[in-house]
């Protein structure tokens, strides 16, 4: 029986609507939350393994904020991951950075340009390297970013051994192998391990969420091909070539990145701001949505002020 969301009621009041669009000769699918008239756009980018319901807490936290300037305030538009969800691979592509970059680039041209582009965890590296070769963007956010290597990380001993399970997911026979990576007794190993908070029925939450949808991946393929490019990339490589505005929204729990090397990523940036938030790990967006959402609406306020 799913886990009620805890932020099911702000949703429900944002209207949606689901589309597609053909991008690089496949369709990817995309959801829009919020009204058509609204001042703002944001091209939301999830991470790894995950899809679009994964940042919806934070969504449901945007609408409504003072400073947005009308009433009709924020509209999100966040898609499926080419390989995840509800959108295809990539025909005829290996999902590396370059693909996801350009996926990203094509789809915001054709779906949200001028957006103001988002991306969390693995969508920070896919975003950073999307606006670094040339998305337009007046403005970058970057939630739970990847800012360190993941061997150099504290919990590279744990990298090693993901990148072992994708291995041998990769190479056993095709029905074991992707029963392996489907695993819910793993799947929910890697759910408690980034988990942080003491809440019994957000915990509740969190797992079933990433029971419902850390397994929605096409094929196991796509799965250790985008696997591999999250643990070979990192936002550091692309930082130094972005030259708007950036917001980094980093958790000071968070066993992926560790705050001090989230500390050292902000002084890459041409022009970045940290905003840390404690007592969170690697899901913010689950776990502290109300705060990120602040600091998003904040960080977006001058653009929904009339120039003089």
């Amino acid at each position: 029986m799913p886990v009620p969301s805890p932020y099911a009621a702000r949703l429900d009041r944002i209207p949606v609507q689901r589309r597609e669009a053909e991008v690089l000769g496949g369709r990817t699918a995309y959801w829009i939350y919020g009204p058509e008239d609204a001042e703002l756009t944001v091209l939301a980018v999830h991470g790894f393994r995950g899809e679009h319901h994964g940042l919806e807490p934070v969504v449901a936290h945007l609408p409504g904020a003072e400073g947005t300037g009308s009433t009709a305030g924020i509209r999100v538009i966040m898609p499926d991951l080419p390989g995840f969800g509800e959108t295809a691979p990539l025909p005829g592509r290996v999902h590396d950075i370059e693909a996801y970059a350009e996926w990203l680039s094509e789809f915001a041209a054709a779906v949200a340009p001028g957006a103001v582009v988002l991306g969390h965890s693995f969508g920070s590296i896919v975003a950073s390297a999307a606006v670094a070769t040339g998305l337009a963007t007046p403005r970058l956010i970057l939630v739970n970013p990847i800012g360190a290597p993941a061997l150099e990380g504290p919990k590279a001993v744990l990298t090693r051994l993901a990148i072992l399970y994708y291995a041998l997911g990769a190479r056993l026979p095709e029905a074991l192998g992707t029963e392996l990576l489907r695993n819910r007794v793993i799947v929910r190993v890697m759910s408690i391990a980034m988990a942080k908070t003491a809440d019994p029925e957000l915990r509740r939450f969190v797992h079933d969420q990433h029971d419902t949808y850390f397994s929605r991946f096409s094929d196991r393929d796509v799965l250790s091909q985008a696997f591999r490019t999250s643990v070979s990339h990192d936002v550091r490589e692309f930082a130094p070539r972005i030259a708007v505005p950036t917001l980094l929204i980093a958790a000071q729990r968070d066993d992926i990145t560790p705050i001090e090397a989230e500390r050292h990523l902000a002084t890459l940036f041409p022009d970045a701001e940290l905003v840390e938030i404690a007592h969170v790990g690697h899901l913010i967006h689950y776990e502290t949505p109300a705060e990120a959402a602040g600091a998003i609406r904040r960080f977006l306020r001058p653009l929904a002020v009339p120039a003089p």
